[in-house]
């Protein structure tokens, strides 16, 4: 080629600098990821070391969710003041400061507060470490960037349950805090040496009363939407009392953000017809297919007896699957464009899903379940990174950083109102089938498969109620598909390359 590029980001490949800025966002990512579901492996093992109730210590999931919520939508903001390498070096060292505490612990009410110092560091790095990879990398190479930041993404769920069972089995609950202490050291050092020099922006003034709006209700919606499980239902005041404020501090903040300047969150994205139907899908897919993949470590632990450690075990052909198409699909994504490749994801996942949904049993044959895990990795692959890829890959450079803040906004509440979605399905199901309130149902289910008189008899009624949850499932994927539809079917233009069409 003889035309000088503008900057090395336009070129077509992954260039060395690029991939190093990739891998400590990576790094950074991984750590944050990896502690969440360690962690939940572990709370059995807190409860016992604690000699507290499992209501009290699901306080050390939940606190760490809400800090993520608080601290998320002021990440945009801070990234377009100071540049995003110092607020995702404050992230790093945050969630490692919080992690050498939480592995300190006393008491129950120590290990609490040390999970939200942690979650507020965990809040900003995923946001400011999306910005980074996409401000380096440029619009024409998101999708492979995306299939990059997404191997964390797996390899959390899946190692993370691994490494959770055999740390608490064989070491001690505090080393599955004490494991960050090192990966946060070296993540430090490599974010202070390999990404680049911030480049701060002239100050905008900071929407205080938009935080004060927005981070508590995300923080409130969740808990509120966390607390269904528990309490069996939505009638419960603990349950509706906190989600209708939070959705009222929501829509407030809505209301104002069309009004103002520079609001916490930039609503002016989803005006971007790419970026709002991305989002749309996402939100769907988030909902559908990340709060029904929390069932099946559920299934094989409380149906087929299984361990922690073997239940992660069980569950690596879903990852081996998706690290397949990831790298595939991110590239594809930056040449025929996103939607020709997320439909085909999404009827990979619809048939892989729908193993579940008919074959899901009390002696299935474990070949049949990680044939279907395997086939759902496909499509997960070819699916969530070329969502994101398409919604940051119209934008300007300006606009990333208030995107990847908005985009983790929408997961995270999406996540945790799909983990509270499917749970209350597959509680009021089980509670059906044992006769008993819907707050209940796993609980009956779990005395009655540890009985060996009714043993038999309580795993295959317990495993119907996880055939028809998937069901539940397969059909919000499935609605995915409508949004799907109305993505770039077409390589993106970057929107820096056309000013004039951008300001019009």
């Amino acid at each position: 080629m003889t035309t000088a590029e503008p900057r090395p980001a336009d070129s077509d490949k992954l260039d060395p600098a690029v991939l190093k800025v990739a891998g400590v966002v990576v790094l950074g990512a991984v750590m944050a990821i990896l502690d969440t579901t360690v962690v939940n492996v572990a709370l059995q093992a807190l409860t016992l070391e604690f000699k507290t109730s499992f209501d009290t210590i699901q306080w050390v999931v939940t606190g760490y969710m809400l800090a993520l919520a608080t601290v998320i939508p002021v990440t945009g903001w801070a990234c377009d003041r100071f540049g995003s390498k110092r607020p995702y070096l404050l992230s790093i060292g945050l969630f490692l400061l919080g992690s050498m505490l939480a592995g300190m612990a006393w008491n129950i009410e120590s290990l609490i507060a040390f999970r939200v110092l942690q979650g507020f560091g965990g809040g900003m790095l995923m946001p400011a470490g999306m910005t980074i990879m996409t401000r380096a990398a440029g619009p024409h190479r998101v999708g492979r960037v995306m299939a990059v930041l997404g191997v964390p993404m797996l390899l959390g769920p899946i190692g993370g349950p691994i490494l959770g069972g055999w740390l608490v089995d064989a070491v001690s609950w505090r080393w599955i805090f004490y494991i960050n202490v090192p990966i946060g050291a070296i993540a430090f050092l490599l974010a202070w040496r390999i990404l680049p020099k911030d480049e701060p922006r002239p100050a905008e003034k900071f929407d205080f009363p938009g935080m004060l709006m927005l981070s508590p209700g995300l923080a409130l919606l969740i808990f509120g939407v966390s607390k269904i499980p528990q309490e069996g239902g939505v009638s419960s005041v603990g349950v509706w009392l906190p989600a209708v404020a939070g959705l009222a501090l929501i829509v407030a903040f809505v209301l104002r953000a069309g009004r103002i300047k520079n609001p916490l969150v930039d609503l002016k994205l989803f005006r971007n017809r790419t970026f709002a139907v991305a989002m749309l899908t996402m939100s769907f897919f988030i909902l559908a297919f990340l709060g029904s993949m929390l069932l099946l470590p559920t299934y094989f632990v409380l149906v087929r007896g299984e361990s922690a450690l073997q239940a992660g075990l069980l569950l690596a052909p879903q990852g081996i699957g998706a690290m397949i198409t990831m790298p595939i699909a991110g590239r594809l994504a930056d040449k025929i464009g996103p939607g020709k490749v997320v439909l085909p994801g999404i009827l990979v996942i619809i048939a892989g899903l729908a193993v579940f949904t008919t074959q899901v049993g009390a002696n299935t044959p474990y070949l049949v379940l990680m044939a279907g895990l395997f086939v759902m990795g496909l499509g997960m692959g070819a699916t969530m990174m070329p969502i994101n890829a398409a919604a940051l890959q119209t934008l300007t450079q300006r606009s990333v950083a208030r995107a990847s803040t908005t985009m983790n906004i929408v997961q995270q509440a999406g996540g945790g109102i799909g983990s509270a979605v499917m749970s209350i399905i597959l509680a009021s199901l089980l509670a059906g089938k044992f006769g008993v309130p819907t707050s209940q149902g796993q609980l009956a289910a779990t005395a009655l498969i540890m009985n060996p008189r009714t043993h038999d008899a309580a795993a295959a009624a317990s495993a119907d109620a996880f055939a028809s949850t998937f069901l539940w499932a397969l059909i919000l994927v499935a609605v995915c598909f409508i949004p799907a539809l109305f993505l770039p079917k077409k390589p993106a233009v970057p929107a820096e390359e056309e000013p004039e069409a951008v300001t019009a």
